[in-house]
């Protein structure tokens, strides 16, 4: 991927200065998303955005096979993006077919895609992760310190859009689900490091662990963290 600091920063400013006033701020992620193939010629792209149970929720992707990435780790709990977004940092993978012991759901759902290498990039409003903005190669690949230098000025463009869409109340039901990952962020990962340091677990191993507790009492995350805090436990 040959990244041109010119054209990144132009298409950048034009993106960026794109106005949120149709009503749909999908359609808009979804036209970031799709120059975002095309700028940094990738196999495709794709958006996950935090819903009311802090849990990552398919929002838009460039194709099919982005789509199988962003929904099987929607659904899994595991992979590049969610790491990303649990551990707020970048990550990355060479190949996402090849690493099944690491990522086991993953692996299996896309080895007849043509999906390998994946790079997540935690997407902040006001220095919160709300999502995670993902990019495929169609081959394995080593992701060097330039690609993703440019992918996170990149995610930049989507926090940019989002908040545009607040401002302009045209975000709708994201909206919410935008507010509810602002305003509980801090308690959940409070709640994941509790876990962490009572069960010698991992961050997102801690996060799925808050996760399935709130789908199967059909509550928030939120309150779940708190219950934990609270009682030292999860809720039976």
């Amino acid at each position: 991927m040959n990244i041109d600091d010119a054209a990144l920063a132009e298409s950048i400013r034009k993106l960026t200065q794109t106005p949120v006033d149709d009503g749909s701020v999908i359609t808009a992620l979804e036209q970031v998303v799709t120059a975002c193939v095309d700028l940094f010629d990738v196999g495709g792209a794709g958006l996950l955005i935090a819903d009311e149970q802090d849990v990552l929720a398919y929002v838009a992707a460039s194709d099919g096979p982005g789509r199988i990435l962003e929904t099987t780790e929607a659904e899994a709990g595991e992979g590049p993006c969610t790491e990303a977004f649990v551990k707020d940092r970048v990550v990355t993978s060479r190949d996402i077919t090849a690493e099944a012991e690491r990522w086991p759901v993953l692996a299996s759902r896309l080895a007849d895609q043509p999906v390998h290498a994946v790079l997540g990039v935690p997407v902040r409003i006001g220095g919160v992760p709300v999502g995670t903005l993902d990019v495929y190669q169609e081959h394995p690949h080593d992701w060097d310190d330039s690609e993703i230098a440019a992918l996170g000025r990149y995610a930049e463009v989507i926090a940019t859009t989002l908040a545009a869409a607040l401002q302009a109340h045209t975000a709708g039901e994201l909206a919410r689900q935008l507010q509810y990952a602002l305003d509980y962020r801090v308690l959940i990962e409070r709640g994941v490091g509790y876990l962490m340091a009572k069960e010698g677990i991992d961050a997102v191993l801690a996060f799925n662990r808050l996760r399935g507790a709130a789908r199967n009492r059909r509550t928030k995350i939120g309150r779940v963290a708190e219950h934990v805090l609270e009682t030292g436990g999860l809720p039976e």
